[in-house]
């Protein structure tokens, strides 16, 4: 009697966790292992209710036996585990705990990261690499690891174990999400990489400039909107305006699409030729000009050729047919007239000399006829020297 006397108080001065301990293997152990914890009573003393916990959290309790297995350890399986059980010493029940045994769960291989060669942003055309990146722990080196690779929802390669996917000649539509997955040949352990977003960069087409305003030029005061707009090109798209040489504007399409300039006429100046530029960090594209002319002006040019000759023509003709009319006009009297009154004629029958000298008297038109006066000089012979004057009348100017 003294004997279970003394049996019964030393169990609970012992303390409960002398009586009970846990066991975990493997140990070291790795993801993808299978774990086994073991609640085992003092000299394999048979427990009852045995029941495990992880963290202090109750975690399973077996029926009929005293072990747990986990299948498939994983890196949150880690923990501080501990088991509970009863044992029975007639008359009495007692319920004991073990001590905690911690279990780490070591990282088989790191999740993998995906990148992209030369650059996730690579030009239209271009060679792409991707390269799925990870490594085994040093104790499980001789394991081999399968890859594949997605974009979005799509699998572009099953599990291989090339790491690497190379996509020749990319386009502006092989842009998306793409990620990677390794998993363990022959194992449970498979993981993921975060996903690479690849963007490629299309250069930009060549843009088409148009100009909006009224039904007819526009005049001072009204407004003209320039629209300008490349049909394809990745975005950002920033496009330029310019009035002859000079930027005038300029606006970015963050999404791509068109751009516009919206502005009033404040003078001529306004006027001339326009045109815009699209650039996106690939290529830089100028659109054909567009010509604005304002109601009333003119856009004064200097020829370059010789055919700026042709419009004067009839009119230089037409200049040279009225001088020459006027000259005609002018000169015609005189041709009529005989030889002018300077000409010296021959002697007249009778006796009389040539003329010593003539005066001339032109009248206008409208008199009836022109008057000759002619002085004329007689002969030594005679008795004395003596001038007459001779008139006569020429027909009037027709």
């Amino acid at each position: 009697m003294l004997l279970w006397t003394a049996v019964l108080l030393f169990v609970p001065c012992v303390g409960k966790t002398a009586w009970l301990y846990l066991q975990a293997w493997p140990n070291p152990v790795f993801e993808g292992d299978a774990l086994t914890l073991q609640c085992q009573g003092w000299k394999n003393t048979p427990l009852s209710q045995v029941k495990f916990y992880r963290d202090g959290k109750f975690l399973h309790s077996p029926k009929k036996t005293q072990t747990l297995s986990m299948e498939a350890a994983t890196v949150q399986s880690s923990g501080q585990y501990s088991c509970t059980g009863q044992v029975m010493y007639i008359p009495q029940i007692f319920t004991l705990t073990s001590e905690t045994v911690m279990v780490q769960v070591q990282e088989l291989f790191p999740p993998p990261v995906l990148s992209a060669s030369p650059s996730p942003e690579p030009r239209e055309g271009s060679l792409v690499t991707l390269r799925c990146q990870t490594k085994l722990h040093p104790l499980r080196s001789t394991l081999r690891l399968l890859f594949s690779f997605h974009k979005d929802s799509h699998t572009l390669q099953d599990r291989g174990p090339h790491p690497e996917l190379c996509i020749p000649g990319v386009k502006e539509g092989d842009s998306g999400l793409y990620w990677c997955e390794v998993a363990l040949k022959g194992g449970q352990v498979q993981k993921q990489s975060p996903q690479l977003g690849v963007r490629v960069q299309a250069p930009v087409s060549c843009p088409v400039l148009t100009l909006h305003h009224g039904p007819t030029d526009p005049a001072v005061g009204d407004m003209v909107q320039l629209l300008c707009e490349a049909q394809r090109g990745s975005p950002p798209i920033l496009y330029l305006f310019y009035l002859d040489e000079k930027i005038v504007g300029n606006h970015s399409a963050p999404c791509g699409g068109n751009a516009s300039l919206l502005f009033p006429v404040k003078s001529e100046q306004d006027a001339g030729n326009y045109s815009c530029e699209a650039e996106n960090g690939v290529s830089r594209e100028r659109s054909e000009p567009k010509k604005l002319s304002l109601k009333g002006s003119q856009v004064l040019s200097i020829p370059t050729s010789s055919n700026w000759l042709v419009p004067w023509l009839p009119v230089s003709l037409l200049g040279m047919m009225v001088i020459a009319a006027a000259l005609l006009v002018y000169l015609r009297p005189w041709r009529k007239a005989g030889p002018l009154p300077s000409q010296i004629p021959p002697p007249a029958p009778g006796g009389e000399q040539c003329p010593l000298y003539a005066n001339v008297q032109h009248q206008k038109e409208k008199d009836e006829g022109i008057v000759y006066s002619v002085v004329h000089r007689t002969s030594k012979r005679s008795e004395g020297q003596s001038y007459h004057l001779c008139r006569g009348e020429m027909p009037a100017a027709q």
